[in-house]
């Protein structure tokens, strides 16, 4: 009877274990089978999504997943490790940022490449690292299949490039230039021209919208999760770039600046903008003129061209050029260029944002063969500014060469600028210290040198915010501007420094005031007599630039290495960085 009764008790937890023994195989295969189920649906859910985005969206919605995942751990790891414990630590926090953020731009291309360019614009105050992964952020990229580019035309115009019903007699397939959103072919008109053919990549008019979205994402997530005043520039830079996308209003930027050099005596037949052909031309589809010449960018083809190649070995040119020597040396490029430039701030408001070495060509004049002419290309990037903010600018100039510092805060604090002697420095690219500087400023530039990573770091931070108190107010044509301004800078500092790019801005700010609109007989002849006396004044920066040509010309002489005017800006305005921010500036960074 026990044993029986034992046997009853125990008999349940045996047949529950009986039934796990027998159900476990098939329950586990069950569960297994499910839930391989379920990831092969989800893996193959996934594909189907990445598939449809990358033949559909050109990737877009991966590229702005990757910004994100990028943003997310460059914030994490500053917030983790921008602490005061971990000073000594930041230098390599510095690198790991600089590599994750280059790598994302380079990786997703296309319009990620504009958008580091505008940001690195400003590079000069990042940290060291930063500043040396954007210099090296160039603007070229594989070409496209031809494959491609006969689905752009066929989409475009309805036709075949070349053949029968082709819109060119010949059309070469492989691209001369390949940058981030176009490429460049040569072809030539039915009519016998030459003409350069300007097509946008198929995958760029997708990404556009996405890739923007994502950078107004990014630019408001440092602007309140590090309270840094980046925001404020996200509609102006994105609806400048939108606008370089569609390459009809690129072909009327370039008609538009053709009529301003034609009428202006000082440039006409120094300056060439290619001619466009409109009829050839959509909004993805470029049409212009060809032109054989010299690009700035090539150094040593330049110093050939224009008679200053003292090297054993000679650098070919192609053909056309070949045994062309120019008269007026790197002086008669710089000034012409420096002059360009400047009359479309002053005179015109008309600004080309994009003048790097690679969009001037240097090439004999078609009527004065011993003459260089500057041919200016890729008209896609331009700010119009208005009459008011000219005259301001043109004011600011002037009051900064002669010293007039209650001018010069008075039209900065009009702009929400509450640091007006680093305003003057960065827009004369040297160091301009104001008498008003308190001893408050004095004592914490000495103190960076005592300073450790963490401290600089938040002292940077705070000026910054300092220097544009209410973003409001401030002019956003300022962003482009200045990339302007250091990008000829850098021109004229590769070549020697051959003119004082200085004084003929100055000079074409001072003048411009003359020409104002509006303004009584009294009135423009007091600002004649203004520009009279600025023109004595500014005798001083000319003393200035030839002690420094005479510098240049002695260690040259004693085969030592020389440095230009602008080099000795950039060491100073390099020194004044260190000593007003503590921030380490890469050699070169100025120029753009």
């Amino acid at each position: 009877m026990p044993n029986l009764c034992s046997c009853l008790v125990r008999s349940p937890v045996h047949i529950h274990r009986r039934h796990l023994l027998l159900s476990s195989p098939t329950s586990c295969c069950s569960r297994l089978f499910h839930y391989s189920q379920r990831t092969a649906l989800a893996v193959a859910g996934l594909g189907v999504l990445w598939f449809a985005d990358k033949q559909l969206n050109a990737s877009a919605v991966a590229r702005n997943i990757r910004t994100l995942w990028t943003c997310t751990f460059v914030s994490l790891d500053y917030k983790l490790n921008f602490q005061p414990e971990k000073a000594h630590q930041i230098p390599q926090l510095h690198e790991r940022v600089a590599d994750r953020i280059y790598n994302l731009l380079t990786s997703n291309g296309g319009l990620y490449i504009k958008l580091g360019q505008a940001i690195g614009a400003n590079a000069a105050l990042m940290p060291r690292p930063m500043q040396d992964r954007f210099s090296r952020l160039f603007d070229d990229a594989p070409q496209i299949p031809y494959s491609s580019v006969l689905s752009v035309f066929r989409s475009e115009f309805g036709r075949l490039p070349v053949g029968p019903d082709g819109v060119f007699a010949e059309f070469e397939e492989r691209a001369v230039a390949s940058a981030s959103i176009a490429q460049v072919h040569r072809a030539r008109l039915k009519s016998g021209e030459w003409v350069a053919v300007k097509i946008q990549k198929p995958d760029v008019s997708k990404q556009v919208e996405w890739d923007l979205g994502a950078f107004r994402i990014v630019m408001w997530m440092f602007e309140n999760w590090f309270d840094m005043p980046v925001y404020f520039a996200v509609d102006f830079i994105s609806s400048h770039l939108r606008q370089e996308l569609d390459f009809l209003q690129e072909a009327r930027n370039a008609i538009t600046t053709a009529e301003f050099v034609a009428k202006e005596p000082r440039l006409s037949g120094k300056v060439h903008i290619p001619k466009v052909y409109t009829e050839y031309s959509t909004r993805r589809v470029l049409t212009a003129e060809w032109v054989d010449g010299v690009r700035l960018s090539d150094r040593p083809g330049i110093r050939k061209l224009m008679g200053e190649d003292n090297s054993i070995e000679p650098h070919p040119l192609h053909l056309p050029l070949e045994g062309i020597r120019l008269r007026g040396g790197f002086r008669t490029i710089m000034q012409t260029m420096v002059e360009l430039f400047s009359a479309q701030m002053f005179s015109w408001g008309w600004v080309h944002c994009d003048p790097h070495p690679g969009n001037i060509i240097i090439r004999p004049h078609p009527q004065r063969q011993m003459d260089p002419q500057l041919v200016l290309l890729d008209h896609g990037l331009y700010v119009k500014v208005g009459e008011e903010f000219r005259r301001k600018y043109a004011e600011l100039w002037r009051a900064l060469l002669a010293t007039d510092w209650d001018t010069v805060k008075a039209i900065t604090t009009s702009w929400g600028i509450g640091a007006p002697d680093l305003f003057a420095s960065a827009t004369l690219m040297r160091p301009v210290s104001f008498r008003m500087t308190t001893d408050e400023d004095r004592s914490g530039d000495s103190e960076n040198g005592t300073m450790d990573q963490y401290e600089r770091s938040l002292q940077m931070k705070e000026r910054l915010r300092n220097f544009l108190y209410d973003t409001d107010k401030m002019p956003k044509e300022l962003i482009f501007l200045g990339r302007n301004m250091r990008i000829v800078q850098g021109n004229n500092q590769v070549l020697g420094s051959p003119v004082n790019r200085i004084k003929v801005t100055a000079y074409w700010a001072s003048r411009s005031l003359t020409t104002t609109t509006n303004l009584t007989f009294r009135q423009r002849m007091k600002e004649y007599w203004r520009d009279t006396s600025f023109r004595i004044i500014m005798f001083s920066i000319d003393l200035a630039f030839w002690a420094s040509k005479l510098r240049q010309w002695i260690r040259t002489l004693l085969g030592m290495a020389s440095e230009g005017f602008e080099d000795e800006l950039e060491r100073n305005m390099r020194s004044f960085a260190k000593r007003a921010f503590g921030v380490d500036v890469a050699p070169g960074v100025f120029s753009g």
